[in-house]
């Protein structure tokens, strides 16, 4: 005769009936584990809407994950190469996941301490509007160093250093400027301006051309605002 499989849902249910704890105090347990969960989460929430970058945490250092530990000019050649900023995150204008808070509460457990100066990496227009591109969540360690929490959304995009490589200077946006006007140029039919093709009118057609590229691209950077990625890594105003 086959022993019947035992069923450990059925065991469990009837341990609890066993025990000495009653329903009504059970429930009562439980809530208020949850809800000294929810305030935790919203304390948590309320410093990173408010963080207003505190100098350090004491973080014990043995505790901390090394691949996690970025120095401050790190941070600044990555928000270049990319045209990110880095801010507090009173200035983000996202929405903060839930899985970055519970990243947090886990931390400040670990360490005993309550943390505080967040700071966060993402894309200027995440300062202003809700996006969907990556914003990375940093503590402050002192010294310069910042501890990467979280990190979520969608990954760049993978031309982006590509296409934000002629913001990180003048002189990458005039080259820029010089190629464009070349190309132009070359795309031009033979004879629209004068019968004769000559190198020289080829090179007259060029600059008249850059000075029409670059008048639009002055134009569009004082019009806007706009300024060279090393300008705005860490600017918290609208216009950069």
């Amino acid at each position: 005769m086959l022993l019947p499989k035992t069923n450990i849902e059925k065991k469990l249910a009837k341990a609890k009936l066993s025990s000495d704890i009653s329903e009504k105090d059970r429930l009562k347990e439980v809530y208020t584990v949850l809800s000294n969960l929810d305030n935790e989460l919203e304390r948590i929430a309320e410093n990173i809407s408010t963080s207003n970058g505190t100098p350090n945490n004491s973080f014990n250092i043995d505790l901390l994950e090394s691949s996690k530990i970025y120095h401050i000019n790190d941070i600044k050649q990555i928000c270049i190469d990319y045209r990110l900023r880095f801010l507090d995150t009173k200035y983000f204008k996202g929405e903060i996941p839930s899985e970055a808070l519970s990243k947090i509460k886990i931390l400040e457990k670990e360490h005993d301490l309550k943390i505080k100066g967040f700071k966060i990496i993402a894309p200027s227009k995440l300062f202003k509007l809700e996006d969907k591109d990556d914003p990375l969540l940093f503590a402050p360690i002192g010294n310069g160093y910042h501890y990467l929490i979280h990190q979520w959304g969608n990954d760049l995009h993978p031309l982006r250093k590509m296409l934000m490589w002629p913001f990180k200077s003048i002189v990458n946006l005039s080259i820029l400027v010089l190629l464009l006007s070349f190309l132009v140029t070359l795309l031009i039919p033979d004879g629209l301006f004068s019968k004769s093709n000559s190198t020289t009118e080829f090179w007259i057609i060029n600059f008249f051309m850059f000075k029409c590229i670059a008048s639009v691209v002055i134009f569009y950077g004082f019009a806007l605002g706009k300024n060279f990625n090393p300008a705005i890594w860490n600017s918290k105003y609208f216009n950069s």
